[in-house]
């Protein structure tokens, strides 16, 4: 199950976090998130160390925590996308259609007139598509 989805600029501001769990969690899942950033610019800066060519967007499995399982993707404009799961048993395939969905839905928002670039996304429209593609990735990785 999803638990957060964030989207995070190239100078490392946050533009889109939304959890979806009940309770308390919403703190623990943004600094889940902001540790990622460090993994993140490992990867991009070290890509010898690492399994992912430099050309891929797809960064894979960030970390694993006692909880989660933090995944990553990075755009060619150097905006990160994090995704952390409870799922310890996720397919790398549905991961990557989750981003490329995800990449798709952030690219049609930013694509608005009305955004200002490096802005906060609060599009209600963008919202309700993140959350339409969070369930379906529920609905598939679970069957």
């Amino acid at each position: 199950m999803i638990v957060c989805v964030a989207i995070v600029g190239h100078q490392n501001n946050p533009l889109y976090i939304q959890s979806f769990t009940e309770g308390d969690d919403a703190l623990k899942l943004h600094h889940v998130v902001h540790c990622s950033l460090d993994v993140v610019d490992e990867r991009v800066n070290n890509p010898k160390k690492s399994g992912p060519m430099l050309n891929e967007t797809y960064l894979g499995l960030l970390y694993p925590t006692e909880n989660y399982k933090v995944y990553g993707y990075l755009t060619n404009t150097k905006v990160k996308f994090i995704l952390v799961t409870t799922d310890l048993d996720i397919k790398d395939a549905d991961v990557r259609n989750f981003f490329r969905k995800f990449h798709a839905a952030y690219v049609d928002a930013v694509s608005n007139p009305f955004h200002v670039p490096g802005k906060k996304i609060t599009s209600k429209t963008f919202a309700e598509r993140i959350s339409t593609i969070v369930k379906a990735f529920g609905l598939s990785s679970a069957g």
